[in-house]
């Protein structure tokens, strides 16, 4: 069972579950841009206006993270309280393990290894 730590680990699993991110740069990174949000009509819009160089990464990672959240969001009326929880928990952990390779990485061979030096 994959560990998420804390809140920010598993919202960046959702936008990218092959690889952990570091937080030191995927904060400033997913940080970096401008929102309003905008309500007409009982519908809410939320503009996001990206001022990082990497703007094509971050909309495909925004991406991926609103398509993890949308299921969890339509369903979460219907859900007692701490299961909304649960299910973006599972849904992420699902992602992890879809992300994994299906074949475990080869064993380094013994004989590739430098022998020992003694003395």
């Amino acid at each position: 069972m994959a560990l998420i730590d804390n809140g920010w680990s598993g919202y960046l699993r959702l936008a990218h579950p092959q690889a952990r991110m570091e937080a030191i740069t995927s904060r400033p990174l997913l940080l970096a841009g401008v929102a309003r949000l905008t309500q007409h009509a009982g519908q809410s819009r939320l503009s996001v206006t990206l001022t990082h160089a990497a703007g094509d990464r971050i909309r495909a990672m925004i991406a991926a993270i609103r398509k993890g959240l949308d299921p969890i969001r339509t369903t979460a009326p219907q859900l007692p309280k701490p299961e909304p929880w649960r299910a973006l928990i599972r849904y992420i952990v699902a992602r992890i393990l879809a992300a994994r390779p299906t074949q475990p990485p080869p064993l380094v061979s013994t004989s590739l290894l430098p022998a020992a030096q003694s003395g």
